[in-house]
């Protein structure tokens, strides 16, 4: 039973900040002490279990003042640099330290308070968030990986696959989410749970059935785990679309295609299982983007107890029906009727033939600089979700962007390296008369030739894209050294602990296979056997030195021994090496997988980092373009494969991961994680395979910039057209000296940006006491106070985010962030801290409930009214398409007139 006296369950959750019109309702037997303050520190959630608030209270009563001072210590200790950890119960517990006086409460209450902040925070999570969508104890009878629970998943992984690679093409896209998969899910379980027959058998003491019973929490999580494989298309999709469509190879076979896929989807999956150690275990790393798939899991499977949350009765699960069906009505007017809501560039239609209206302020053509760019949900969340990434991260990538902008701004109307003869913020490669580069033009047998280069034109980038990878270039040593600098304890850890496992791992395999043929040659051969079983059985745990709760309570199942990834990573390196030896029109030499996996290795450690902790981070493959660039000129085809790896061993490590977190929220058994996850992987590669033969062989004029259905390819294959280009078919070599030598230096600019923030962020007290020993009283007040906020300022900044919000341009743009930094302010600034009760119980469901819809809604439409065109013609409609914004400086793609010698630019290039 939950004590009463110390603990109200009926009363509000929220901050001893917050503004709230609920009365709390007090025991009789509570004197001083604000039990608002109490409860929600204790669950941090709306929607109370009594068994979780008596899981805390026992923790509370067992401990002393002193434990809980020492804790509170430790913790504030840990987190000082935490930009999660919310700086009021930072705040709160240094004041809890000083006592009962700072703290503002009785000695009697001071006790209670201290303890209940420790508890929560040692015993269950530091971040609210995290509160929000989990429970500190486990109930371990549930069934999680039942036949019902694969075969749905699957069965939505291949629908999810299916739908993501059709419309992985088109631009802006649409995608189906796993909001739209657990809204499917739960009633396809549900009906499992009353039509399927209780068929099943025993295996060792376990009862398999067809039907276990009521459809659960943990099942419904184990099949979205299982769907998520399909959250997005296989990378090398723009692979073969870009070998197939724009470089027109006849040489790929299925045999080909097959092995690349398999291969590179498989070795992300192989490299997720050695990140656990610092991506999953550790408290800090808690995967703000994950969260939303919990909280809506709850919502359909969890019981929900009626309250008045600030004025709001309703249940997370009706909350989240009205507000899905809402959206997907209203989506039909942005994505149909009224299209115009979309693309909002309404200072354009004041004058739709203005050029410099255009490129500063139009969502399609220019900049996207506009208060009020759109009111689609699928253009507001389509590069990051403001209802899950954490409001800082937002914010300062929205900076990025914005200063960025300015930068473009600066370079093309500066006319700095031609960009004024280009279209501002364009993802294809120009050539000198200010046409889109053929690559037809410049290769012989898959090869730069160099005869036909010299006869056509260099390949110029506008200056959106230009900015975008000068960003790219600062980004890499900026993100590597400033996470290695900033969390340089769990990096190192991290190192170590994958280190000691590797090298313990191999010890230990070569002492058994010893041991092993010393027990044949002797003749003893269940021995010889018994040590090869003891090769896959190590007795060694992944858990060893981590006490977070959850790893506590995950400890009760089978881990997945680290053998079984690095079989994984085993057979997609020999698919590799199958590749690159039976196929020699891929012109690429083995030593190529040898560079990336190490490049990875180093590198992927602090990206992961960044992403559990930020919410994004940076892919490999503008780095790896540029090695191999340098490395193998002249071979587009050979960088293409290579950035496949470069990129894709981190940014499906980082997917599966995140979806692993989400299991080890949830308390499902790793191993079914595990056997969820490679299934489904080796299923939905063979569905993306036969939708992007069927879209390339289909589909009228896909990737051409006037293709009907806006299957552009504007932000996948023609990104990677251009960069196969630029790096690989040109070459940095000739890039950097002939035509962009600035934007080399961006490594060395992103390499001491990292250092001085660092420097200034992590010495600045030391700078604040010795300017105090130095000045008089009456001078260093005023310097003191201004430099307590600049340094508070750096402390909650991530150099990494501004430089990352660079990165979004060509063919995004502002417009793209603009509404969703609005909507952060509200939601995860506002509502989150001072209405914090709502927020908890409904900020993810709304997330999960927007996107469902959209994503939901934008399926029917096209299918049953754009696939087969049936427009609507009237001003709504037409207006996105009139005047520059519209299109026609695009197709000119000139907006100055061409010299007198017919072409701008370099007159020889070599």
């Amino acid at each position: 039973m939950v004590d009463e006296k110390n603990i109200d369950s009926t009363v509000l959750y929220t901050h001893a900040d917050a503004d709230t019109d609920v009365a709390v309702e007090k025991s009789s037997n509570e004197k001083n002490y604000d039990a608002s303050v109490i409860v929600n520190e204790v669950h941090g959630k709306s929607s109370i279990n009594p068994e979780d608030l008596a899981f805390i209270q026992d923790r509370v009563d067992m401990m002393t003042l002193e434990d809980a001072k020492e804790i509170i210590s430790e913790i504030l200790k840990f987190h000082r640099h935490d930009i999660n950890f919310q700086d009021t119960t930072y705040q709160r517990m240094e004041l809890l330290l000083q006592g009962p006086e700072a703290a503002g409460c009785s000695p009697e209450d001071y006790a209670y308070e201290c303890k209940t902040e420790a508890a929560v925070c040692k015993y269950f999570s530091p971040y609210p968030e995290v509160r929000a969508v989990t429970d500190p104890v486990d109930d371990p009878s549930l069934p999680v990986e039942t036949f019902r629970a694969h075969i749905l998943g699957y069965i939505w992984a291949v629908i999810g696959q299916f739908i993501n690679s059709f419309f992985n093409s088109r631009f802006p896209n649409i995608t189906i989410n796993s909001a739209v998969c657990q809204l499917f899910l739960y009633p396809c379980g549900k009906a499992c749970e009353y039509i399927l027959p209780d068929w099943g058998f025993t295996f060792r003491g376990t009862r398999h059935s067809l039907n276990p019973g009521p459809w659960n929490y943990k099942e419904q999580m184990l099949s979205t785990i299982i769907f998520d494989v399909s959250l997005t298309s296989v990378y090398v999709f723009s692979n073969i679309q870009t070998q197939e469509v724009l470089y027109g190879d006849t040489w790929l076979t299925t045999g080909f295609d097959i092995l690349l896929i398999l291969s590179t989807q498989l070795m992300g999956l192989g490299f997720a299982g050695l990140l656990r150690r610092f991506a999953i275990f550790p408290i800090t790393t808690y995967w703000p983007a994950s969260l939303s798939t919990l909280a809506l899991n709850r919502a359909l499977l969890l019981p929900d107890k009626k309250e008045n949350i600030n004025g709001w009765k309703i249940s997370r699960y009706h909350f989240f029906f009205i507000t899905f069906g809402a959206m997907f009505l209203y989506y039909w007017f942005p994505g149909y009727i009224f299209q115009a809501l979309s693309m909002f560039s309404w200072m354009t239609w004041i004058a739709p033939d203005n050029f410099h209206l255009a490129a500063v302020t139009g969502t399609q053509f220019g900049m996207g600089i506009n208060p009020i760019a759109s009111f689609d949900w699928n253009i507001i969340a389509q590069l990051y979700n403001p209802l899950t990434m954490p409001f800082f991260s937002t914010a300062q990538i929205y900076f990025g962007t914005f200063i960025s902008a300015l930068f473009i701004l600066g370079i093309y109307y500066g006319k700095n390296n031609y960009t004024n003869y280009l279209p501002i913020n364009s993802s294809h490669a120009f050539t000198n008369k200010g046409t889109m580069f053929k690559v037809s033009e410049v290769i012989t047998d898959g090869r730069l030739d160099l005869e036909k280069y010299k006869a056509y034109s260099p390949a110029y980038l506008t200056a959106g894209n230009l900015l975008a990878y000068g960003a790219f270039f600062a980004a890499y040593p900026l993100t590597f050294c400033y996470v290695l600098m900033d969390q340089w304890r769990l990096v190192v850890d991290a190192y170590k602990m994958l280190g000691k496992s590797f090298w313990g791992y191999i010890y230990k395999f070569f002492i058994h296979i010893k041991k092993a043929f010393q027990n044949l040659f002797q003749g003893n051969i269940k021995g010889f056997f018994s040590e090869l079983v003891l090769i896959v059985n190590d007795d060694s745990s992944i858990y060893d030195g981590f006490d977070d709760p959850f790893v506590e309570m995950i400890k009760k199942y089978d881990e997945v021994p680290d053998w079984w990834f690095l079989s994984v990573v085993l057979i997609s390196f020999v698919f590799a090496i199958v590749l690159l030896t039976c196929f020699p029109d891929l012109r690429t030499p083995v030593w190529t997988i040898f560079f990336v996996i190490g490049l990875n290795v180093v590198f992927l450690v602090p990206m992961t980092v960044m992403q559990a902790t930020t919410g994004t981070t940076v892919g490999l493959n503008v780095l790896v373009e540029l090695i191999i660039g340098y490395a193998i000129p002249g071979n587009a085809e050979a960088l293409m494969f290579v950035k496949a790896y470069g990129y894709n061993i981190d940014g499906q490590a980082t997917t599966y991961v995140a979806d692993q977190k989400m299991g080890h929220y949830a308390k499902i058994p790793p191993k079914a994680v595990f056997r969820g996850q490679i299934i489904s992987t080796i299923i939905t590669c063979f569905v993306a395979l036969g939708v992007v033969k069927f879209v390339d062989n289909n589909i009228d004029g896909i990737c051409t910039p006037d293709q009907k259905q806006n299957f552009t390819c504007a932000s996948n294959s023609i990104v990677y057209f251009t960069s196969s280009v630029i790096w690989g078919l040109i070459g940095p070599k000739r890039i950097f000296t002939e035509q962009y030598p600035v934007i080399k230096w961006m490594f060395l600019f992103g390499f001491l940006l990292a250092l001085v923030w660092w420097t200034i962020k992590h010495r600045g007290p030391i700078m604040r006491s010795w300017l105090q020993k130095q000045l008089p009283s009456w001078l260093f007040t005023p310097i003191n106070v201004t430099l307590f906020k600049f340094f508070s300022l750096l402390n909650n900044v991530h150099p990494a985010l501004v430089i990352i919000g660079m990165l979004n341009w060509a063919p995004y743009n502002l417009a793209y962030q603009t509404g969703g930094l609005y909507i952060a302010i509200v939601f995860m600034y506002y509502i989150k801290r001072y209405y914090t009760a709502w927020w908890e119980k409904y900020n993810y469901v709304l997330s999960a409930a927007l996107s469902g819809g959209v994503a939901f809604s934008a399926i029917i439409v096209f299918f049953a009214v754009q696939y087969h065109n049936k427009p609507i013609s009237w001003w709504g409609n037409n207006i996105i398409s009139a005047g520059v914004d519209g299109g026609s400086a695009d197709r000119q793609a000139l907006t100055t007139d061409l010299p007198e010698k017919g072409y701008f630019g370099m007159d020889t290039w070599d």
